[in-house]
Order: structure tokens, then C-alpha cells, then sequence
């Protein structure tokens, strides 16, 4: 979601501090090589220095990384990383966009897709056509319609490589872990009572687990446990205001319900939004709810998490993924967490879809960069398989062996490093994996891109705590703790529609963001008896916004990928 338009005024001030990274064009050192007229060819006879900027939570490559040093001595690419925390990236591209001095290579994550629409990214339909970036081009292929921007401001096509959830295989190898949305909780919780059935979850479950927990054992390691957390700042602000939409039985659609026809209706002031916000507050009176949710930013939530002591939060698996790992490392394993599903009654629940691939996120090419044939060359050879096997499993006999049958495995050694944030730093280019295009699913060679789908890995790499706990539980991977997905609607999902630039669309979408943000965390923490008076403040509020115009473009793209999509 937007973030509030007060941002703008910091932006004058954050454009002297543009770190000297953000240059436009190649640093070639020499001229690069040309092949017959055809793609740039990349060689350490030929070195270059490539401006890279993009959005992660991911840190940057240490000095010492052994696969950059792969890149440099067998392309000679040398990255020029400059990365931005998701909490950041509002202001950072609003700067990029005004100074207009960008980096060669963009990689925003960006709903509202402004690097698109302000014309800092270069389309990039003639070039997969020339035939000269074969694996970019068939990466994109059987997506291009869904891929290709059609939101105005700039010439409708396509101009970003997904960075997500373009599967290969039939079927495609998938992940056992579940990265999805959940009301997660600790499984040393639901040891402690017993590993209770968690079908047919409701809210008042959920908190009873928590709440008496919280009775039994106030502190963790020394530390006072806190009951329930989400994020609501800093480009998470689902983590506040998207539970009513999943204990209504609805997919992730973002702040809309669809309905059938495609009519698209907001829930921020439905009743499904006052019985859980009212739950809440009832839940925050016992004490259960952390007050500095409403205050505290992604780092600290996440360092918190990362602590043990918080029981519970509403959130996205993959969005506290480092806390989790924190946790793992720390052998802390009984203090991550399964994803549980409340509901309310009569509904069934909605939280995992098949995943959904990402058409706004992702790297793309800058409009300004002089040499736009050496940059694609550069991403079609990463996602050759050579490439995305070594950015995924690392070096054959020092990160990955593999069997008699060519299948891919992992010593108890070398799945240690793999988990230790400090390794990976030296030995994984993580940042730049997690935001470029991926050849996730199924190896032409049978093997799994990602660890976490290759079964002996994801089985291998569990500890014996979790072992146990999966047993107790009957399940075979994490996924198997939430629904099994329905086909996803042929529109899904409606946040990936974009508002229109300046439009009243826009504008109401941010006012609906500041409305939750200024007026939700009054009514959670009130006292219950002026709930509803608080209540009352927030919907008022919202009538005071032109919603019609936000359904209205919602509704329209829902229908308009209804009729195009399904062809």
C-alpha cells in the first residue's frame, strides 16, 4: 500500500544523500564484445562494473562472497549493490524518480508499480523478440499477457522480470514450506498443551492457547513474553488490516472483497471488521496485545520475533522470514512457528492460495542505461540453469553433493551452513537471488531449484524437534498446517491491479491507509466499553472517503482480466 503523502515532503532533503552508487551507465573498463550483431558477450577479458539497485530484506553480499568472485572470473560483472529495506523504499524511489539518476538494473517491489509508470524503466518487448535472450524470453512467454503493463503513463508492455513463482515441471517441485498468511503461533505452545487438533480454528482458540500460556510462563529466557503481534508500518500494513478478509473464508484479494461477477467491495468498515477489531480490543484489555505493535518498526518487530518471546502474530510467513532464521540458528526451534487458521463461524478458511507470481516485482532494466544489450545478457545468463543451479544450491562438492541417481543432496555440515545467516553472507548471493527472475519448480535434470522443495533436503534438514512435532502431528511439511488451495480466480489476485497515477482511486487508497494507521490502534487499545464510540470515529472517517472510486477501478481491472485473462 501507498504510504501517506507526508513522505513527500522529506524527499528534497533525501536527494543530496543519493549514494554514489545510483550512476547511470555501464563502467565497462573496455568495450564489450559483440557477436555477430547479436547479444553483448560477456567475458573477464572485458570487465564490468554493473549499478545494481532494488528493494530486499536481504543483506548484501559480504566483500569475500565466493559467487561473486564466480561472476567476476567467469562473466567479469562485478555488481555495485544498493539495496533499500522494504521500509524505506516509498521515499527512495520517490527521490530516484524526481533526481532522475538511476542505476542500470532497477528491482522494486512496489504494488503501485512507480518505476513503471514514471518512465524509469525500459520496455523491453522488441528485445525478447530479437531472439537474442533466450532464457528471459521463454521465462516470460506463456505469462506475457498477464506480465505486460497496461496501466497508462508509459507505452503498454512489458517491463519487469518477475522475481517470483514462475514454476517449472509438470508438476512443478514445490516448496515444503509454507510462506503464506497465518495467524501464526509458537510451537511451544501447542507442545506444552498437548498438540491440540487445530481444525476448525476460531479466534477465541487461538487467544485461549496464547492467554494461557502467557499465565504459565510470563517470562522467556528472562525476558517478559508477549502475547500477540503484527506489523503495521513500513509497507506491511496487511499485518493490521487484512485478518477480517481471511476470517471471512476470502483469499488474499488485498483491502477487497470480489464477488462472483467481479464487483469488488472493501471490508475495512464491514461488519467482519468490526467483530474481529472488537475482538481485539478485548484481547488487548487482558493484556495479550503488544502495545508497541502500533509504534514499532519492521526492524524491531522482526528483532523482537527474533527474541522468542512473542507467542503469536498475524503475518506473512515469508515477511519475518530472518527473524526466523535467527531462531533456527540460535537452536531456538520450539520457538518458530506453524500458521493456524481461524475463521469465523460458518466459514471455511481461505488463507494458502497456489502461489501467485509476481507481476510488478522484480528487476528490470533502466531507462537511461547506455547499454541495455549488456545488462539483458547478463540476466539471461543468470537464469540459465548452469547459473540458477549455482545461485540456488551453490558449488557442486563444497555446498551440494549429488547421488548415484544425479539427485541433489546436502550433508548435516553443509545444511548447517546453509542455515547460518553469517555463511550465506560469504557463500550466497541472497539479495540478488531473492529479487531476480527464478527457474523455481523442477530442473530439467529432475532436481528441485530450491532446497526446500527437494524432498530429501526438506526432510533432511529438519531438526529432531521438528521431526516430533510434524509426527505428533500427522503432517509431512509445513504446508500441511493450512488449507489445500483452491484453483485461484482467473482475475487473482485484485491487489496487483494498478490505481492510476494522481487518480481519485489513489488518493482514496491512501486516506483509507491513513484511516486504519490514525484510528485502529485508538479503538484496539481503548478501554471495551468505548469501543464502539472509537468505532464509530474510524467508519466516519471512512465516509468521509470516495471509496466508490476505488471500487470502481478494482472492479473494473477484476472484470476486464475476467474477460482477457480467461481467453
Amino acid at each position: 500500500m501507498r504510504k501517506s503523502s507526508k513522505i513527500l515532503a522529506l524527499l528534497l532533503v533525501a536527494a543530496m544523500f543519493i549514494s554514489a552508487a545510483c550512476t547511470t551507465g555501464t563502467d565497462s573498463g573496455a568495450a564489450p564484445q559483440e557477436s555477430g550483431g547479436g547479444p553483448v558477450v560477456l567475458s573477464p577479458d572485458n570487465p564490468v562494473t554493473i549499478p545494481i539497485w532494488f528493494t530486499s530484506g536481504q543483506m548484501a553480499p559480504a566483500p569475500d562472497n565466493k559467487i561473486s568472485a564466480l561472476l567476476k572470473e567467469r562473466l567479469g560483472v562485478t555488481l555495485e549493490y544498493d539495496i533499500t529495506t522494504p521500509d524505506l523504499q516509498d521515499q527512495r524511489i520517490g527521490v530516484m524518480l524526481a533526481g532522475g539518476n538511476l542505476p542500470d538494473i532497477l528491482g522494486p517491489t512496489d504494488i503501485n508499480a512507480r518505476m513503471v509508470n514514471g518512465g524509469a524503466l525500459l520496455r523491453l518487448d522488441d528485445y525478447l523478440d530479437s531472439g537474442d535472450y533466450p532464457n528471459l524470453a521463454a521465462h516470460v512467454e506463456p505469462y506475457r499477457k498477464k506480465l505486460s503493463w497496461t496501466g497508462g503513463g508509459v507505452e503498454d508492455g512489458l517491463y519487469i522480470f518477475p522475481n517470483y513463482n514462475r514454476f517449472y515441471g509438470d508438476p512443478p517441485l514445490l516448496s515444503g514450506d509454507y510462506m503464506g498468511t497465518g495467524f501464526f503461533i509458537q510451537k511451544a505452545v501447542l507442545e506444552h498443551f498437548g498438540y491440540p487438533d487445530l481444525e476448525n480454528m476460531t479466534l477465541e482458540r487461538y487467544f485461549g492457547f496464547i492467554e494461557d500460556y502467557m499465565a504459565e510462563f510470563p517470562e522467556i529466557d528472562g525476558q517478559q513474553t508477549i502475547g500477540f503481534t503484527f506489523p503495521a508500518f513500513d509497507g506491511r500494513e496487511w499485518g493490521l488490516t487484512n485478518p477480517p478478509n481471511f476470517l471471512a473464508g476470502n483469499p488474499n484479494n488485498g483491502g477487497v472483497i470480489i464477488a462472483d461477477d467481479g464487483t469488488a467491495t472493501i471490508y475495512a468498515n464491514s461488519q467482519y471488521a468490526y467483530d474481529y477489531f472488537k475482538f481485539l480490543n478485548e484481547a488487548y484489555a487482558k493484556g495479550l496485545v503488544d502495545p508497541e505493535s502500533f509504534t514499532q518498526t519492521l526492524d524491531q518487530y522482526e528483532a523482537k520475533i527474533a527474541t522468542g518471546r512473542v507467542l503469536g502474530m498475524h503475518d506473512q510467513r515469508w515477511s519475518f522470514g530472518n527473524a526466523n532464521d535467527s531462531l533456527v540458528q540460535q537452536g531456538k526451534d520450539e520457538r518458530t512457528y506453524v500458521a493456524t487458521m481461524p475463521v469465523f463461524e460458518g466459514k471455511e478458511p481461505w488463507y494458502a492460495d497456489f502461489d501467485v507470481m509476481n507481476i510488478n516485482q522484480g528487476l528490470g532494466i533502466s531507462a537511461s542505461a547506455e547499454n541495455p544489450e549488456l545488462l539483458l545478457t547478463f540476466l539471461d545468463t543468470l537464469l540459465s540453469e548452469e547459473w540458477q543451479i549455482i545461485l540456488s544450491w551453490g558449488i557442486e562438492g563444497e555446498d551440494y553433493l549429488v547421488d548415484e541417481n544425479g539427485m541433489y543432496y546436502r550433508t548435516p555440515e553443509q545444511r548447517t551452513n546453509a542455515d547460518s545467516i553469517t555463511w550465506r553472507q560469504s557463500n550466497r548471493l541472497e539479495a540478488l537471488f531473492d529479487i531476480m527472475p527464478k527457474r523455481q519448480g523442477t530442473l530439467s535434470n529432475g532436481n528441485a531449484l530450491e532446497r526446500q522443495a527437494q524432498p530429501i533436503e526438506f526432510f533432511g534438514r529438519l531438526s529432531e524437534y521438528d521431526k516430533n512435532f510434524l509426527e505428533q502431528y500427522g503432517k509431512q511439511t509445513w504446508r500441511d498446517f493450512v488449507n489445500d488451495p483452491p484453483e485461484n480466480p482467473v482475475y487473482y489476485p485484485a491487489w496487483q491491479i494498478q490505481l492510476p497515477d494522481g487518480s481519485d482511486a489513489q488518493v482514496a487508497q491512501a486516506q483509507l491507509d491513513d484511516a486504519a494507521i490514525q484510528y485502529l490502534p485508538l479503538a484496539i487499545m481503548a478501554d471495551p466499553a468505548d469501543f464502539d464510540a472509537k468505532w464509530k470515529d474510524y467508519t466516519d472517517a471512512i465516509d468521509r472517503i470516495d471509496v466508490a472510486a476505488l471500487e470502481a477501478v478494482f472492479t473494473a481491472g477484476v472484470q476486464e482480466r475476467m474477460a482477457t485473462w480467461g481467453e
